[in-house]
This record gives C-alpha cells, structure tokens and sequence, in this order.
C-alpha cells in the first residue's frame, strides 16, 4: 500500500477520488492553504484528515509519498521539502517553472533515493495506453513521425481575471500535454521551431500571450514531429476530431489515439483498419465528476504505477530528469514564439548548468 498524502485539492480533488478507490493507496491525510476548500473536500470524500499546514504532512511517518498540486511556481520549494522530509513525490505537470532549481532537485532525489514521478496523465489515458502498446509490439514498425494537438474551446477562461495576468501561458497549462506525447515516443528532440498569436477572441478580452500555436521539432536522428494548440474558439465536431489527438505514422502502420472520445484505430502492415472505442464502464472510470471535468480514471492509473514500480524497485516515467527535459523543450517553444528562430533545447538546458 502506497500511504499517502495530497497537497492541493483544487486539482488534487482527482487525486482523492483515486487514492480512495484504489486498492493500491491509502489516503492518509489531505492538505490546502484554504481551509474552505480542505472541509468541502472532506465532506464530499468523507476523508476528515485535513490540515491547512503542510508542515504536519511532512512530519507524519505514516506517510510515504506527498502528491502535489500547488501552483506551477511553488512547485519546485514543495517537491524539495517532501524530499528533505523523506518523501516520495508525484508532481503534476509541468513539473517546475524555472530550470534553476532543476539540478538541486536532481541532486536532492539522488541523495536520499526518493523517487520524484511526474503526473502526465494524459499517458495513462485509455487510448494512449493501447496506442503505446501497439506500438511497443511492432504493429507500425519504425516510427516516422508523430503529431499530436490540444484544441479546446476555452473562452470562458477569459472571464477569468487569472487568466488575463502576464503568468498565464497556455503553452505550460495546455499545450504541455501533447508535448509530452512527442517526448514519450521522440525523447531526443535537438530543436523546435514555432509561430503563435493571440486570437481576436484573446485580444478582446486581454490577454497577454499567445493562444494559437503551431510547432515543428526535429530529433536528433533526423526525425519531425509537430504540434497544435488552438484554445479561444469553437472545435470541430466530435465525431470528425478530438479535442486531444495523437497520430504515429510507421514504417508498416499508422494509429491514432483520440482522447475525450476514448477511441483508438490502427491501421497495421496488412493494411486492415481497427477501431475501438471504450464503453460505459471505462468512461465512468475516467470521467467520475461532471462534464468530464477531473479525470480521475488517469490519476488512479497512474498512482498505481507508482505504487507497482516502488514496489518492484523500477523507475516509474516520467522521472524527476524527463520532467526537467520536457521543461526545457516548454521554454524553448517560449523562446521561439518570442524570437522567431529555430531554438536548440541543448541551449536551454546549457544556460542552467544542465547536461543535455
């Protein structure tokens, strides 16, 4: 059992919903700043260890790991005092929001063998789960290229006061999750290259970074991929695409794993096309609170595979060190929409005393 403790339970309401129904965890304590929010959660969960100060997870030895769901710049200070506490940690993404703190963390985790895992949940989605495993058995051969895009219509988050600060980026909140589909089947991207702009819908209500971005990245072997995010407008519908794709094309095959929809098709080397798509059941794994808000079938699945990879003494991926690569590719799209020119992640990682 994978005894634990969750910090932040806007996003961590996913989490709770996870530890609680899985055999694998037990829930130990809950915490948040806002005391409202720990006893709405506890009501709703029917979980009344609650604390408002961090300090009381960190010092209780029942517990084994801290899950973390703060905001993005506290992320980096919460994983470092789990670690000085003797914690395992699970982190959502994007793991960090300055690479300056990347090579104490790195150094800390190897010092007191505390494992730091990153929640990319989108991997441990239905789709991208049979998608992997396909792939891994050899059903497209060689991969050529991969694509993959996040396109959703977020315009009510201009009526959030948030979303319209200098902080807000769509490119770590949204966009990191294709990202991390491209690093999951290209780890060695050398170079990106990408254009954004702020929609009209953006610029009318104010806000101040780009919305719609298009990127192309190129590994080291020579290989293209690229990237999509368009987040202030309607999407197609549905059933003619999905809010969240990602597309291998190989050697002998293609496939295509579409999100929301819980639908996966390949087209394998004798050329036959199969579909699947999930039933009630699966998506009520996943989809367990209104308008398939907080996904709660991915965070089980993944706090299972943390618990079965601490057991068996195996790294659990992402690591604390592909967490701290797919935040320097995330810096170099930023850095290219802001220049123009093509970036090296190499430079990146360079500029913060990181080996590529």
């Amino acid at each position: 059992m994978l005894r634990l403790g969750i910090l932040g339970l806007g996003e961590g309401r996913s989490t709770m919903s996870a530890a609680i129904q899985s055999a694998k965890c037990d829930l130990r304590m809950i915490c948040d700043r806002n005391e409202d929010l720990c006893r709405q959660r506890a009501d709703e969960f029917k979980m009344y260890e609650y604390t408002t100060n961090y300090e009381d997870m960190l010092n209780d030895p029942e517990i084994d790991a801290i899950a973390i769901y703060t905001p993005d710049h506290l992320h980096a200070q919460h994983v470092k005092l789990a670690l000085q506490h003797g914690k395992h940690v699970i982190c959502t993404k994007p793991f960090i929001d300055n690479l300056a703190d990347a090579r104490e963390l790195i150094e800390l985790s190897e010092k007191t063998g505390k494992k730091v895992f990153i929640g990319q949940s989108s991997r441990f989605f239905e789709p991208a789960k049979r998608q992997r495993k396909d792939f891994e058995a050899g059903l497209v051969g060689d991969l050529i290229t991969v694509e993959s895009h996040y396109h959703a219509d977020h315009r009510w988050f201009l009526e959030k006061p948030w979303a319209l600060e200098n902080s807000f980026k769509w490119l770590y909140g949204g966009l990191s999750h294709p990202v991390d589909f491209i690093r999951w089947y290209m780890p060695d991207i050398e170079e990106v290259m990408g254009y954004g702009m702020i929609s009209s819908n953006g610029k009318t209500a104010g806000l101040k970074n780009h919305d719609t971005m298009h990127f192309i990245f190129k590994a080291t072997d020579g290989r293209i991929a690229r990237v999509s995010g368009c987040y202030t407008g309607p999407t197609q519908p549905a059933q003619r695409d999905s809010g969240m794709t990602v597309i291998l094309r190989g050697t002998i095959g293609a496939s295509q794993a579409d999100y929301h929809e819980l639908r996966y098709a390949i087209t394998d080397k004798t050329g036959e096309e199969k579909i699947v798509v999930w039933g009630d059941s699966t998506i009520k794994h996943y989809f367990r609170f209104e308008g398939q808000s907080h996904h709660a079938g991915e965070y089980q699945n993944y706090l299972e595979y943390f618990a079965d990879c601490l057991e068996s003494g195996e790294t659990a991926y992402p690591d604390i060190k592909e967490g701290v690569g797919t935040v320097a590719l995330l810096q170099a799209m930023d850095k290219t929409l802001q220049t123009g020119q093509p970036v090296k992640i190499a430079d990146i990682l360079r500029s913060y005393q990181l080996t590529p």
